[in-house]
């Protein structure tokens, strides 16, 4: 038979991932301020093998609209020019022999409208996955009481798997409605 708890403490879990996710794919969305966030994909040729870029220099914030990168070894600084360039960043990096400065323009109206898109596409994905999660469980369930389980302890389950799926799309739209806004306050 199945195990009601469990099965609905998996749901969370899988949910929580879901709007986890979301947090992280979001951070990476560039909306005009510096947000160091905006490099973790970027890969350096570090001595013969690819590594993070926070691995081979420190990254900061001096001011509102820039990035600074400060290689560890200064010998990296046109390793990590080339791999800025060659990313998704859209950035071209400033050298002046010691530090790597990223100015971050203001985004334009319509490229504001294309990063809210954006979000909301991935938004629409992690809302999706919660809807599947939902969806295994309720089969799961609706299996369980041919398997013994009583009536009243599926639909509780159900209405207590509603609740979670209520909260976790809650969550998500207020992630998205937080980063829509930053995206477009001047």
């Amino acid at each position: 038979m199945i195990d009601v708890k469990a099965t609905l403490s998996e749901s969370e879990e899988r949910m929580e991932m879901a709007a986890m996710f979301l947090e992280e794919q979001l951070s990476r969305i560039r909306a005009g301020r510096a947000n160091i966030a905006i490099l973790d994909g970027v890969r350096v040729d570090s001595y013969g093998s690819m590594v993070p870029l926070n691995q081979v220099a420190n990254l900061s914030t001096p001011d509102p609209r820039t990035i600074a990168i400060r290689p560890w070894d200064k010998k990296m600084i046109r390793d990590i020019e080339k791999a800025i360039m060659d990313s998704d960043v859209g950035i071209t990096p400033e050298n002046n022999g010691e530090i790597i400065r990223l100015g971050i323009p203001q985004p334009t109206e319509e490229r504001r409208k294309e990063l809210t898109k954006q979000c909301n596409k991935i938004g629409e994905k992690a809302k999706v996955e919660v809807r599947n999660v939902r969806g295994d469980v309720k089969d799961k369930l609706k299996k369980a009481i041919k398997d013994g389980l009583s009536e009243d302890n599926e639909k509780d389950a159900e209405l207590e798997l509603q609740k979670l799926h209520d909260k976790y799309i809650a969550k998500i739209d207020e992630l998205l409605a937080v980063k829509n806004k930053e995206i477009m306050t001047v």
